[in-house]
């Protein structure tokens, strides 16, 4: 059964507010690509051209009181606009990479995952949406691990 979805990227607005002074004391920097794909942007989610500027950040992307509550790493494009995808779309940056998708309940608490090619994530999201208790799901990057972006229902 297919399932509509929206993948979402994170606000831009919320990082483009963050001072130098803020963005020390977070430990976060600035970096200059220097290849594509490489640096996948969580907010336009599109990976960053070779010379762009990135910021490595981290960030609470499961900000739940569960024991799945998790941060990391990640990588916004300067001046990144908010990614506003239509329904089912997939962007181009998940194609190519190994993703896993972690599918979580209204309580925080993950209930499955599985592990593919990003060339199978419509195929993906909508396997772990046929349990009906799966209220979102998390796409990461397989190998290093890092959040890209979050699945709700459409």
């Amino acid at each position: 059964m297919l399932t509509d979805f929206l993948i979402r990227g994170l606000d831009g607005d919320s990082f483009a507010a963050l001072t130098d002074a803020e963005l020390d004391e977070l430990g976060a920097y600035w970096m200059i690509a220097d290849s594509s794909p490489g640096f996948p942007c969580r907010v336009s989610l599109e990976d960053a051209r070779v010379g762009e500027r990135v910021l490595v950040i981290n960030y609470w992307h499961h900000k739940v009181d569960s024991p799945y509550r998790a941060c990391g790493p990640i990588f916004v494009r300067e001046k990144a606009l908010t990614a506003n995808l239509s329904n089912c779309e997939v962007p181009t940056m998940l194609r190519h990479r190994q993703l896993s998708f972690r599918a979580y309940d209204s309580q925080g608490v993950m209930l499955d995952a599985l592990v593919t090619t990003g060339v199978d994530t419509e195929v993906s999201i909508c396997k772990l949406f046929e349990m009906p208790q799966v209220e979102y799901i998390h796409i990461h990057n397989a190998g290093p691990g890092c959040f890209s972006c979050a699945v709700v229902r459409a």
